[in-house]
């Protein structure tokens, strides 16, 4: 990496983002705050009025509480996919950008878990979802895909945290080394008592690999499971099997969308544009385009199945998308992750930090929309035409308590950054003494 002169100038810039928190950090952690904290009284509403603050209606059950549910979960995908399966494959550009998505990961699934919290309306009965004996001798439907999320995702996350605590081990260790005062306590918690020995570097590699082999199949199986919330029921436009391919796909796209949001301004307020060069955003980049085209790829399959045979309910269904009242958000979900991720063709937008970090909302934005189009539109156009006539209108409770879910993510986020080294250490003084880029 011939930015860097030396591995000491790597661990210098990462030490110094660890220092006092700037303006902005300091301001956009205090938004992130303010947002989680309006969430919560919204929450709070909810919780005093009952369901009947949100806009959920006959027949829309499921709105955004789902959708929000959905989305997160989405987005902690990448950060199995670029921590593990990259690993795996040894692409030299995830050095830079992993632990930024290891991190998305266990903050989006904590994000996740909070909706189905939230969806049941009265959350302190939120423990009967777990098989525990008890004196009403009831017992969960393990036959249900609502059940397999809760382990599923529960999994995930243990799984996450752990590949995360691990990889931090030696950058905690290297810090540690470096300062004094309370910081050097709070690393060595981290470190677990890292050396840097030989044994300690092979009993590593050894465990760092076998995570990210266990971690590599809950990639395919997690967003697999949350489809199947939706496919197993013989609800037109949910009752698909393209359903599990078609959310993983599109979990990655949406998780790795994220990933760039989150790098391009935190290169500029952290100043490690040494570190997490062009080249890291370009090889990110890719990945996003392509996983934009297998989703428009998806897009194109689930109509030409619809259409194809004789007129069905199913193909109603698809049409009332395109064309009814929800009809504008879905062309702007079309439009946000089919046509503008093809910009990404041309080197000159990969090349400006700019655009990509346009491109990537709008992607984030799409994304979000599509889950909302798949849950609502698919309610409201079921198989009895009686109930064609139930709109789902979000109410502002619903909105608050999204925008606290961005608050909450985005408020761990920051203390991240500034509490932990946001890029690693140890696999960028590597990547360096390999040459970096130069070698991929």
């Amino acid at each position: 990496m011939s930015a860097l002169a030396s591995s000491r100038e790597i661990q210098e810039k990462v030490l110094a983002t660890q220092g006092r928190p700037g303006v902005v950090h300091t301001l956009l952690i205090i938004v992130a705050a303010g947002a989680a904290a309006f969430g919560a009284w919204c929450w709070s509403l909810q919780i005093r009025y009952g369901l009947q603050v949100s806009g959920l209606n006959r027949p829309v059950g499921w709105a955004i509480y789902i959708t929000n549910f959905v989305f997160w979960v989405g987005v902690a995908h990448s950060g199995t996919l670029i921590s593990a399966v990259l690993f795996l494959l040894r692409a030299k550009f995830r050095t830079a950008v992993y632990r930024v998505a290891e991190v998305m990961t266990v903050f989006g699934v904590m994000t996740a878990g909070l909706f189905p919290i939230i969806h049941l309306g009265r959350p302190w009965f939120a423990y009967w979802l777990f098989p525990y004996p008890n004196e009403r001798h009831l017992w969960v439907n393990f036959r249900s895909p609502l059940m397999w999320d809760v382990f599923a995702v529960s999994t995930y996350f243990i799984v996450s945290a752990i590949f995360l605590t691990v990889g931090i081990v030696p950058d905690a260790a290297a810090l540690r080394d470096a300062t004094d005062g309370w910081r050097r306590r709070f690393y060595g918690l981290f470190a677990f008592g890292w050396r840097g020995t030989d044994e300690e570097w092979r009993h590593y590699a050894r465990a760092y690999l076998y995570f990210a082999a266990f971690a590599t199949p809950l990639v395919f199986s997690v967003h697999s499971v949350v489809s199947w919330d939706f496919a197993v029921s013989v609800l037109p436009g949910w009752h698909s099997t393209i359903f599990p391919p078609y959310f993983v796909a599109g979990a990655i796209f949406s998780g790795v969308a994220l990933v760039v949001t989150l790098l391009v301004p935190l290169r500029r307020i952290l100043h490690l544009e040494s570190l997490i060069t062009p080249w890291h955003l370009d090889m990110t980049s890719r990945v996003v385009l392509l996983t934009s085209l297998v989703v428009t790829y998806s897009y194109i399959l689930e109509y030409v199945l619809a259409f194809h045979g004789p007129p069905s309910v199913e193909r109603s269904t698809l049409v009332y998308r395109a064309t009814g009242p929800y009809a504008p958000l879905f062309w702007t979900m079309v439009a946000c992750n089919c046509i503008f991720p093809l910009l990404l063709f041309l080197r000159q937008v990969r090349a400006r930090p700019a655009a990509l970090l346009a491109i990537c909302v709008l992607v984030n934005v799409g994304m979000w929309l599509e889950r909302f189009v798949i849950i609502v539109t698919s309610l409201s156009h079921d198989r009895i035409p009686f109930d064609w006539t139930g709109i789902y209108r979000p109410t502002f409770v619903e909105v608050g308590i999204t925008l606290g879910s961005l608050g909450w993510f985005f408020l761990w986020f920051l203390i991240f950054v500034r509490l932990l080294p946001v890029v690693s250490i140890s696999e960028m003084k590597e990547a360096s003494a390999h040459g970096g880029e130069d070698a991929a």
